[in-house]
């Protein structure tokens, strides 16, 4: 990803910013221009609450390039608080531990490096809840 791209998206990665559809009421991630649930004009930008639970889960032991180091690695589908479903890696947990309907919360993380001496992507992953919801 070049640095252009990753700035404009660092609210979406780093906070976990959305919108809420000023029509229907939805949650909406990632942002867009059009709400997907009523097809009106999406908006506001609402920060997500970074609390959610596993919707669905994987485990991945042949990853992509630039991910080979973390292999073997989960990613799930996280249904957030708001309501939202996303995918997203999981960490800070054991792969036979991870369990359907689990609470997790959002945690910034390094998600990967372009080269030896390329840039260092840092974005959302989710772990198993430590706080009470």
């Amino acid at each position: 990803m070049d640095i252009a791209r990753h700035w404009r998206l660092r609210r979406q990665r780093y906070a976990l910013e959305g919108e809420q559809c000023r029509h229907c009421g939805e949650y909406i991630f990632p942002p867009r221009d059009i709400c997907p649930h009523c097809g009106e004009e999406a908006g506001p930008v609402r920060r997500m609450s970074g609390k959610g639970e596993v919707y669905s889960f994987t485990v991945v032991h042949e990853p992509p390039t630039g991910y080979e180091a973390q292999a073997p690695y989960a990613v799930a589908l996280v249904r957030l608080a708001e309501g939202p479903l996303i995918t997203a890696q999981l960490t800070d947990i054991d792969a036979a531990e991870i369990k359907i309907g689990m609470p997790v919360e959002m945690v910034t993380r390094r998600l990967r490096t372009d080269g030896e001496d390329g840039l260092i992507q840092y974005g959302y992953k989710f772990r198993p809840q430590l706080t009470t919801p």
